[in-house]
């Protein structure tokens, strides 16, 4: 199995930063790609941003030149760096990522627990 821990959330003023972080653990042999996903209440799910192995990243519209991801390979990690908060960016963001196991050749996609992040003077 895998699991995917997610840390960084919480409450910021509007135009202020925060950096999640999110590490998957397992019996991993390989990681495909990594990304975040939001849920605001009352909404769908939406995608963030996600990143591959070789660092090739795709960005929401609304977060473009906001928020960067990153990827450490080593640490089977991804990070988050989100500046310039708006309200609208309040939301639950989970990590995801598509995971090929020890034990199964094919991959599959891991969800974290999700963190809160909240935009709010």
């Amino acid at each position: 199995q895998v699991q995917l821990v997610e840390s960084g959330g919480g409450l910021v003023q509007p135009g202020g930063s925060l950096r999640l972080s999110c590490a998957a653990s397992g019996k991993i042999f390989s990681i495909y790609y990594m990304g975040w996903y939001r849920q605001a209440p009352g909404k769908q799910r939406e995608l963030v941003a996600t990143i591959t192995s070789g660092g090739i990243t795709n960005y929401a519209d609304s977060v473009k030149g906001r928020f960067t991801i990153s990827r450490d390979n080593a640490k089977n990690t991804v990070y988050l760096q989100m500046n310039s908060l708006k309200p609208e960016d309040t939301a639950v963001y989970s990590c995801n990522a598509r995971v090929r196991t020890m034990q199964l050749p094919a991959p599959y996609d891991y969800w974290g627990q999700g963190t809160q992040v909240t935009v709010s003077s």
